[in-house]
């Protein structure tokens, strides 16, 4: 069993995480980029996540110890779709992404909520779920850079506060904790799926 000092070792690097991210959003500073710049950031974060968890048996220990419930509730964020759906009728995003990828992260935060009321005991739906959810917020990823890269000013929103969140902090959490599900899932995932 870890210490709690890792526990809130790891809490502080992700509050400083958040607390830099969204500083960085609300001066501006993510406005200015242009692809691949954005993209770079959002996969150089996932990598140091990824990093973190191949070469700390600390912090595999520590993610190993956190309840499968919580990580799937992580991905709740996702409810963000509504507001995607918002921004499309008020013209601030294109109807390519906000409204597919909109209805996707919808359809997989609505799923996560049902997993975490009846927490089946079944691998497969886990592996479902999290294939879906994985699928789809890669296709979010791939259609906001090839939107963003034909016409920089269509994504621009994506870029500003507190949107600007979302690659520099929120969607690298998001993939990281599919790839550990994944993991889980392959180990003992569901003895500790509560």
């Amino acid at each position: 069993m870890l210490s709690t000092r890792f526990s809130v070792r790891v809490v502080i690097i992700l509050l400083i995480w958040c607390l830099s991210a969204a500083l960085l959003g609300a001066v501006g500073l993510l406005a200015s980029l242009h692809p691949p710049f954005p993209q770079v950031i959002l996969f150089g974060l996932v990598g140091l996540l990824l990093l973190a968890y191949g070469f700390s048996s600390e912090f595999r220990l520590w993610i190993s110890s956190v309840p499968l419930a919580w990580l799937v509730s992580v991905h709740l964020v996702r409810f963000v779709g509504l507001y995607f759906l918002w921004l499309y009728e008020q013209r601030q995003l294109p109807f390519a992404f906000a409204v597919l990828g909109g209805w996707g992260d919808i359809v997989v935060a609505t799923l996560a909520l049902v997993l975490l009321v009846l927490r089946p005991g079944s691998r497969a739906i886990y592996h479902v779920w999290n294939t879906l959810g994985l699928a789809d917020i890669l296709f979010v990823v791939s259609t906001a850079t090839r939107l963003a890269v034909a016409d920089p000013a269509s994504m621009a929103t994506l870029l500003r506060f507190p949107l600007s969140l979302l690659p520099t902090f929120i969607v690298p959490i998001i993939i990281f904790t599919h790839v550990v599900i994944f993991l889980r899932l392959k180990g003992d995932g569901l003895n500790r799926a509560t």
